[in-house]
């Protein structure tokens, strides 16, 4: 029998030093050192499967908390629960890659057919047949008839094909929130529930008939860990096959704490990737956040931060199905990502104030605000509202938009891998756009300006037709990496370094990359006329610059202890996501 004495660590300086030991999990271990009892949730991504005697060691300073149950075999990880004085412990075995906490994470909430061209793609015979999405969400409500197949009467003719909770002890798939139902909605409603003579209004998704496969990671108020989407990533991989899951969406998130490449949230994804699903993340909603003086700059969720994924940000619909006069969502996250500084979002589709399927008695249902009346899409004298939709803003609407059109493109080739779906998405997308616009909180009544630069509207607005009808391809050896911003502060510009070939000669989406002569960025490129990189209030400026040693890269960064994620800040207690502010998110923008 194994017995070990834990030592008390003085402060968290020790762990502060270690490369494999993320810089919140040593602040939180130095906040417990003096309580023997308090127990902390860890990640352990090991370089290697551990051995029995790395196992047994592990058990022993767990005490019997640990492991605990969460498969996170794509990372070589394990869920613990170790007391503070074990870290270090931990840490100094070889075999471990990179400790963190299980991070607390969270649903992004904050007339998209036609925008996006989904209705002529559907004209056409592509509906997303065959290709199986993963909805790694709150769960969906398998009953609404939405979800059924073609002509389909009960719930046996379900597209739901698998269902598996990864929230602890709970075993129901059903979705309590409302988020993941809606979400799901988006990619593959088939509006059985709006069609017929007394509809006026059809809420379908972009692959009405693409299947689904449901793995809920969020309890009933929309919050998750780390360790269940990795969970539950695992679970999508090892069953790709059977049902051929090809498209993973992501609509949900959390702070950046350490570079991508170290992130077991990002190295699950880019698992994912690498086995051939493409994985479509939200951006985030804190493009409205000015608390680092950035404009909301640099402020794209993980795993949204990682060069791999396809990453997603909101526009608004303007209430029209025409395209010309969509708008950015105000609220809609921003890059360069934290730390790593990558181009994003990659992509921006409609996400505001989107009517999709309503998870019936669930807590986003019960709010008055996100109701759709009856008489909004259907002939009657009926003034009460439906119980079949509902109404949300965010980048958790957005991302299902590009997930859906995903499913299209491999329905019409099954071949396809991530990288090309990326390359094409990006490519097509549309790239026309005003200087900038304005828009007021219908809460606050605040205003805020947007840019419409690449850290805004990435390559452009998602064009499904154009993408179906793209040709390109990435190479096999090759990929569709997002660039890496860099500053030079000596000339006061900002290049693109591309890291998607294995020599790297390619130019970032230049002529001899898989885009074309007409690169990705168009018009409103880095360098064009209507950025925002050399304006006189420009991200780079000396007055709300991003590089600068108070700013998003120098000592007072975002993830610093008085930082966006404090105790008063994003995700404090007076958060966005709390009481009134959460209104804001799920009514959208006026």
């Amino acid at each position: 029998m194994l017995s070990l004495t834990l030592p008390l660590i003085c402060g968290a300086q020790k762990l502060h030093e270690r490369a494999n030991v993320s810089p919140d999990l040593a602040s939180l271990a130095d906040a417990h050192a003096a309580n023997t009892n308090a127990m902390i949730d860890v990640v352990v991504q090991f370089a290697t499967p551990p051995r029995p005697d790395e196992l047994a060691l592990i058990d022993a300073m767990a005490s019997g908390h640990g492991p605990r149950q969460a498969d996170l075999s794509a990372i070589h990880g394990l869920l613990y629960s170790l007391p503070a004085q074990a870290i270090e412990i931990l840490a100094g075995n070889p075999n471990v890659v990179y400790i963190s906490p299980d991070r607390p994470l969270r649903a992004l909430l904050d007339n998209a057919d036609p925008a996006v061209g989904a209705q002529i793609a559907l004209s056409y015979g592509w509906d997303g047949t065959g290709v199986g999405v993963a909805i790694i969400d709150s769960g969906i409500r398998i009953q609404e008839a939405d979800f059924r197949m073609r002509n389909g009467n009960n719930e046996n003719d379900s597209r739901i094909l698998y269902t598996r909770s990864f929230v602890p002890d709970v075993e129901g798939t059903s979705d309590r929130y409302g988020h993941g139902t809606h979400v799901a909605g988006i990619v593959a409603g088939s509006a059985a529930n709006s069609t017929g003579p007394n509809y006026f209004k059809a809420f379908r998704g972009i692959a009405p008939n693409a299947n689904l496969i449901n793995l809920r990671v969020l309890d009933n108020n929309g919050a998750g860990t780390d360790s269940a989407v990795i969970a539950a990533i695992n679970t999508a991989i090892r069953l790709k096959d059977t049902y051929n899951i090809r498209v993973i969406n992501l609509s949900l998130g959390r702070p950046v704490f350490e570079s991508y490449a170290l992130d077991p949230l990002c190295q699950a994804v880019e698992r994912a990737w690498k086995a051939g699903i493409v994985v479509v993340v939200a951006a985030g909603n804190d493009g409205r956040d000015n608390s680092q003086n950035t404009n909301g700059y640099a402020t794209i969720n993980a795993p949204g931060n990682d060069p791999f994924v396809i990453t997603v940000g909101a526009m608004k619909t303007m209430g029209t199905p025409t395209r010309v006069d969509d708008l950015i969502a105000s609220y809609s996250s921003k890059g360069p990502t934290m730390i790593d500084h990558v181009v994003k979002p990659d992509i921006v589709a409609p996400g505001n104030q989107t009517i999709s399927v309503e998870a019936s008695r669930s807590l986003l249902a019960a709010n008055a605000t996100n109701q759709v009346l009856y008489s909004y899409y259907k002939n009657t004298t009926d003034p009460g509202t439906s119980p079949h939709y509902l109404k949300l803003s965010g980048t958790s609407m957005a991302a299902p938009m590009v997930s859906g059109a995903a499913a299209l493109m491999l329905q019409r080739d099954a071949t396809l891998s991530p990288d090309t779906i990326k390359a094409r998405l990006m490519k097509t997308a549309t790239k026309s756009f005003p200087a900038y616009s304005t828009a007021v909180d219908p809460v606050t009544g605040a205003t805020y300006t947007s840019q419409y630069d690449i850290f805004t509207i990435g390559a452009g607005y998602l064009d499904v037709l154009g993408a179906l009808n793209s040709s390109d391809v990435v190479p096999a050896d090759s990929n569709a990496l997002s660039p890496s911003a860099v500053f030079d502060p000596d000339t006061n510009t900002v290049s693109l370094v591309d890291s998607s070939t294995p020599s790297g000669t390619a130019a970032v989406w230049g002529s001899a990359a898989v885009w074309g002569s007409a690169a990705v960025w168009g018009s409103a490129a880095v360098w064009g006329s209507n950025v925002f990189v050399n304006g006189a209030a420009a991200v780079w400026g000396s007055d709300t610059s991003l590089w600068g040693t108070a700013a998003v890269w120098g000592s007072g960064t975002l993830a610093g202890n008085c930082a966006v994620w404090g105790s008063a800040a994003v995700w404090g207690s007076a958060t966005r996501d709390n009481g009134e502010a959460l209104n804001v998110l799920i009514q959208g923008e006026n």
